[in-house]
């Protein structure tokens, strides 16, 4: 991926998170610069996660243990991240509502993965 796609990629993720932070509650997030911090670091979180235990169990996966593992990944970015605040209850709606809007607009291109 090149790097205007990287940088759209983020830009797009930070409009999700403050789109989730509107509708969401108990997930909020404050100003646009902070959604584009929160994206890199959960981003960086889901890579970690990843390289850990492997593509199933990361939040890019699907079904049950990638919503979980998202809803940890959000949690724990509001450690990371000056002006995001989370909720357990939060986590796990954020996480369910970003799984809904990444059917629709996806924040990574799924026939451009190498088969690993």
């Amino acid at each position: 991926m090149n790097i205007l796609g990287t940088v759209v990629r983020f830009v797009v993720s930070a409009l999700v998170l403050m789109f989730v932070g509107f509708l969401v509650p108990g997930f909020a997030v404050l100003n646009f610069w902070t959604a584009l911090l929160a994206a890199v670091v959960i981003a960086l979180l889901g890579w970690a996660i990843e390289a850990l235990f492997g593509r199933r169990i990361s939040p890019y996966g699907r079904g049950l243990v990638g919503f979980i593992s998202g809803a940890v990944v959000l949690y724990v970015a509001q450690l990371f991240v000056p002006g995001m605040r989370v909720t357990v209850l939060g986590a796990l709606l954020a996480s369910l509502v970003i799984g809904i809007i990444d059917l629709f607009i996806p924040t990574e291109m799924r026939g451009s993965r190498r088969a690993d």
